[in-house]
């Protein structure tokens, strides 16, 4: 039997490190040749790690949110044969340590950290999986060393005579509690309602060793009079894959970008009922209409008009790069989080291509197989959140664009026309602009065309 190293791929080009979102694997598996082993993440883009071989696991070189470089070792396997660890080199492992190895200190906490350096003058670190096994152990280590748990060790909620603590029986309306003034004390700085405690002592009495008992059964058993229970619990969640991306993409635009953010009201009447009309004939090579590519090739028409709109701003050198292709960025919400596949050429598609895809790229974005390609290079975005949309938002630039549109909900109100009220269905339009780069003015002049265009939908079908 030998050993196996498996090291992370190159995962894309120019790419040198990636971060470790997922393990589908754990110490002590068999896997099978082209199992997935594991997901790392890059751009925003995952990537699934497969085995080349059959064989155990013995070892894993990173945590769950780890940022891994390119040919770094990830994960070692016992196989048959020789592997392709090179001779001499150590290969310390559960299967083939000596019968009496000398302990790890970093390898203590229940076998599932395991030290395997690759050679003799490199050491990987042990790794755990997941951060549950250092969330226990801290649970763990509160309870041997709190006061709050009444000399009991490691969260054993038995008594110091041995039984169980009996379950806690509220007692009857009116019924007074029997305890000594100290445990009354006890009891009021502890936020316990002592008609929730039940007594060990003579008809029931509570004593110090009661309260103990009810402390011990942890945080969740405190009550008050009215019967609510207390929950302190705080759960520590790390933030990892594209939820740390997101995190440190919105901070390096609100950090960096002065925003405007433009709010106009819409009557979108017209172009819903347009958009009904089309959806009813119905044709195979057509897709069914949302808003959205009406306000895509209504946005083409203005940026034709204001190009410094489509651009990137680089804030390190102090250039606009003013883009002629118009590639829409449409934010998207899938189970990960926010990604925001990208609609290229724009201005090159009609309103059925824009739809279909817009279709292609949710259904990837959603199943996680878009692509880097896909999730990257926009020079404008729309963020909408459906019906959800709210009265108005403030959205955040995606940098290094310019300039962002955001899509509120639709509502029927009833608009004055000059003789009458007539219900009219409207739209606020939220949109937020580079203020080093775009002008209140220019902002405003942006908008104000595409309220045109939608309000007169003809016009975006008239070149």
């Amino acid at each position: 039997m030998g050993e196996h190293v498996i090291k992370l791929p190159d995962v894309g080009e120019g790419v040198a490190e990636a971060e470790l979102v997922e393990w589908h694997v754990k110490i002590g598996d068999m896997v099978r040749e082209d199992m997935v082993l594991a997901a790392v993440m890059t751009d925003k883009a995952t990537v699934e790690i497969p085995s080349p071989v059959d064989g155990e696991i013995l070892w894993l070189g990173a945590d769950i949110g780890d940022t891994v470089a390119v040919g770094s070792p990830i994960l070692r396997l016992k196989v048959a044969g020789d592997g392709n660890v090179a001779e001499g080199g150590s290969q310390t492992s559960e299967a083939s340590a000596a019968p009496t190895p000398t302990p790890d200190p970093s390898s203590q906490g229940g076998g599932e950290r395991v030290s395997s350096p690759i050679a003799e003058t490199e050491s990987t670190p042990p790794a755990t999986i997941g951060a549950v096994q250092s969330k226990n152990a801290r649970e763990a280590e509160m309870g041997s060393s709190s006061p709050l748990w009444g000399g009991t060790r490691g969260g054993d909620t038995t008594l110091s005579s041995g039984g169980k603590a009996p379950p806690a029986a509220p007692r009857p309306e009116g019924e007074k509690p029997l305890a000594s003034p100290a445990v009354r004390q006890r009891a009021k700085e502890a936020g316990i309602d002592l008609r929730q405690v039940t007594g060990s002592g003579p008809a029931g009495r509570i004593g110090h060793e009661d309260i103990e008992a009810f402390l011990a059964r942890g945080p969740r058993q405190l009550r008050n009079s009215s019967g609510l229970a207390r929950n302190d619990d705080v759960n520590d969640i790390k933030l990892v894959g594209l939820r740390r991306k997101i995190a440190e993409k919105m901070t390096l635009s609100a950090s960096r970008i002065p925003h405007i953010t433009y709010v106009e009201e819409i009557d979108v009447t017209a172009v819903e009922d347009l958009r009904a009309a089309l959806n009813k004939e119905k044709r195979a090579e057509r897709p069914k209409l949302t808003l959205l590519p009406f306000l895509m090739r209504a946005m083409v028409k203005a940026i034709a008009d204001q190009p410094q709109l489509n651009s990137l701003f680089d804030d390190e050198v102090g250039i606009i790069h003013q883009h002629g292709g118009v590639h829409i960025g449409i934010a998207a919400q899938t189970p990960s989080g926010l990604v925001v596949p990208v609609v290229r050429h724009a201005e090159a598609r009609d309103i059925w291509d824009c739809a279909a895809e817009l279709n292609r790229l949710a259904e990837a974005a959603k199943s996680g197989t878009a692509t880097r390609d896909e999730l990257s290079g926009s020079t404008i975005t729309i963020t909408s959140l459906g019906a959800m949309g709210g009265v108005a938002t403030t959205p955040v630039i995606n940098h290094p664009e310019v300039a962002i549109l955001g899509v509120n909900k639709i509502m029927v109100r009833p608009m004055w026309d000059g003789t009458q009220f007539l219900p009219r269905k409207m739209m606020n339009l939220s949109s937020s602009f580079d203020h080093r780069i775009i002008d209140g003015w220019d902002a405003a002049v942006f908008v104000q065309r595409i309220k045109a265009l939608l309000e007169t939908p003809a016009l975006i079908f008239v070149d």
